[in-house]
């Protein structure tokens, strides 16, 4: 399964305009120029000094599968960073992300029915302005479980899919619509003020905003603990 950190490394290889270095010894060299030392390559990954300057030399050529899978991705996350980071920026901005993944969906049904639990694709086209929150949780540190939707998370929309008949790819496709970005809730807001003020003259202060949000606030909480 692919991690969501490499999903996003994956779609910004696509933009490089020149290739990864090929064999596992000027991947080390790349990584050893990035890091200033092979101290910090060996931390990073996972073997001991030693063997790092030995790829270096050219001693070794020959990794194991897992280390030259790490060492493939490593590279890759820091490679060509401008071409990275315009990518981004266009992803943030005007283009979103489109999102695919795997996993395991079905219902207590007989074996073979169409409800029969099965690995199914679900895919979806996320707005400039989650990819841009995306972008900047994966670049701040985040680790791959903060980066993953809940697994709770995703059995309940699947849940709530199949109670209104639709696929989790329909479901969250009509979801993603009828969010607002923060910049889309305040032109809305503005809007509101300025239909309130053609009405009815009445043009409440920032402070006043505030007041009628807490005593929404608080008629609600009282309302659902009833």
């Amino acid at each position: 399964m692919v991690d969501v950190g490499d999903g996003l490394d994956e779609a910004d290889a696509r933009h490089f305009t020149r290739p990864l270095p090929k064999s596992a010894s000027a991947q080390m060299r790349f990584l050893v120029r990035q890091l200033k030392g092979t101290k910090p390559v060996a931390d990073l990954l996972g073997i001991s000094q030693r063997t790092v300057e030995r790829y270096v030399k050219g001693e070794l050529k020959k990794p194991r599968r897992a280390l030259a899978d790490r060492l493939y991705k490593e590279v890759r996350h820091r490679w060509q960073p401008g071409v990275r980071a315009r990518a981004r920026r266009e992803a943030a901005t005007r283009g979103g992300i489109f999102t695919s993944t795997r996993a395991r969906f079905g219902f207590r049904a007989a074996e073979g029915s169409t409800d029969d639990p099965r690995i199914r694709d679900v895919s979806l086209a996320l707005p400039p302005d989650y990819a841009a929150r995306l972008f900047a949780a994966q670049e701040s540190g985040a680790s791959e479980a903060e980066l993953q939707i809940p697994e709770e998370a995703r059995d309940r929309l699947a849940a709530i899919a199949a109670a209104e008949g639709m696929s989790l790819r329909a479901y969250l496709a009509r979801l993603a619509e009828t969010l607002l970005t923060p910049a889309e809730r305040a032109e809305q807001a503005e809007q509101a003020r300025a239909v309130l003020k053609k009405w009815t003259g009445y043009a409440p202060t920032a402070a006043e905003e505030q007041d009628l949000d807490s005593e929404l606030d608080r008629r609600l909480g009282r309302a659902a603990a009833r």
